[in-house]
């Protein structure tokens, strides 16, 4: 194995979450005078933690969202989760793989720890993930793109930078993870290849990823 710890992001890479809460996004943004579709959504929004949505809805609108929209949004979301969330086809058997090689392995995710933990159970995938693997935009300052969520993820788990790699399928988290100096894969599932094209490595199918870390 060519790296000491593998980090997941989470939406859209272990649990198949972004049609949802992208659907349910645009469709509250338009609700409150924010018209926005699903695509739109996906471009500006994914792999962001939700200070984007504010941050750009302020900018381009000069008008704030309401104090709960977090709390709103996520009601909406979780109750979806637990309608219609399953794990990315090809996860568990990657997280098989790697705890059978004793490859160290954590989630840094844009989204809450609830959000986390909530899809996580949903999808099945909480007897991979204690506390001590779960790392939240919540933790750090900045969110992607910014590094320091990937970084605060490798110090915690006590591996250098250049000795990880990271898994994600927006271009935030790409450049999230090449600014942490840290290799990246890119999955390029629901995102074009094209919009990845700063990855270290691209793959479509997540069976075939233990195979490209080398595991």
């Amino acid at each position: 194995m060519r790296y000491d710890l593998v980090i997941f992001d989470n939406d859209g890479v272990l649990v198949d979450s972004e049609p949802i809460s992208n659907r349910l996004l645009a469709g509250y943004l338009t609700e409150l005078g924010h018209p926005t579709s699903y695509e739109e959504s996906l471009r500006d929004y994914m792999g962001g933690a939700m200070h984007r949505v504010h941050d750009l809805v302020l900018e381009r609108t000069g008008r704030r969202l309401p104090e709960n929209f977090d709390d709103v949004f996520h009601g909406r979301v979780f109750a979806a989760f637990e309608r219609e969330l399953e794990p990315v086809p090809g996860a568990v058997g990657v997280l098989e793989k790697l705890a059978a090689d004793g490859v160290a392995y954590c989630v840094a995710s844009s989204g809450s720890h609830e959000r986390i933990r909530v899809g996580h159970r949903k999808a099945g995938l909480d007897r991979w993930f204690d506390d001590g693997r779960i790392f939240s935009s919540q933790d750090v300052g900045r969110g992607k793109p910014a590094p320091d969520l990937f970084l605060h993820a490798a110090a915690r788990m006590g591996v250098a930078p250049e000795r990880c790699a990271v898994i994600e399928d927006s271009p935030l988290g790409v450049q999230a993870a090449v600014a942490a100096g840290m290799d990246v894969y890119g999955f390029a599932a629901m995102t074009s290849a094209q919009k990845l094209a700063g990855a270290t490595r691209l793959f479509a199918d997540m069976g075939e990823l233990a195979d490209l870390l080398g595991t």
